[in-house]
């Protein structure tokens, strides 16, 4: 499951993008304009971003270029739109899109460029938070790493390797990396929600609702 956040002023492809989407199990917040896109930015730290570009008060290309400016573009963004030249697909790619959608989309390339964003996000997410990352044979490795930092056994000062495999459903795998994810930074920070909040980006009550659907035992992480 990851938070989806789709931004389009035409309230038909909204409701159209959000039902499928729903469908397939993710949550998915709406906003119809630049100032809306921004607020839930910062509210919801979206997984990926489903962007038009023709919008009535700030367009898309230029949202994407104020969030590539500001330290904002730390999520995967899918270009919109039924009426962009080739040249203003390119400028979306060139700041940092990571796809472009023409419409009408069909199903099956909405549904392939949203697995497409969401690999490239986690596996962005992971290189930035467990360094000694690589790939190999189809899996995630993270080697030479403190047992202690990722709590895979109580014995601190022994080396280990974290895999996480990538041949297996994208919502299997998606949820195993971000379990771990949070569980390192619990660890680190001795249990303590606020500072894993601020650390991760995420308001608290945001942060516990997903610690609960990744089934994180918050038995033992309090804070």
């Amino acid at each position: 499951m990851a938070n989806i956040l789709v931004v389009d002023d035409e309230l038909g492809i909204r409701d159209l993008l959000c039902e499928i989407l729903n469908d397939e199990g993710h949550t998915v917040e709406l906003a119809e304009n630049a100032a809306q896109a921004r607020a839930a930015r910062l509210r919801e730290a979206p997984d990926l971003v489903l962007l038009d570009i023709w919008m009535p008060d700030t367009d898309g290309v230029t949202l994407l270029k104020e969030w590539s400016t500001s330290g904002a573009l730390t999520m995967p963004v899918i270009m919109m739109s039924g009426h962009a030249t080739i040249d203003t697909a390119v400028e979306a790619t060139r700041i940092g899109a990571l796809a472009f959608l023409e419409k009408p989309i069909t199903l099956q390339k909405l549904l392939k460029a949203v697995e497409q964003g969401l690999t490239r996000g986690a596996l962005r997410k992971l290189t930035q938070s467990m360094p000694g990352m690589g790939v190999k044979n189809g899996a995630v490795l993270v080697a030479d790493m403190p047992v202690s930092a990722v709590e895979l056994t109580p014995e601190p000062g022994l080396l280990a390797t974290q895999s996480f495999m990538l041949d297996k459903p994208l919502r299997e795998g998606r949820d195993e990396y971000e379990k771990a994810y949070f569980e390192f930074h619990l660890g680190k920070e001795n249990g303590s929600m606020t500072r894993v909040a601020e650390k991760t980006g995420l308001e608290r009550t945001h942060l516990y609702r997903k610690l609960k659907q990744l089934g994180v035992d918050l038995t033992r992480k309090r804070g």
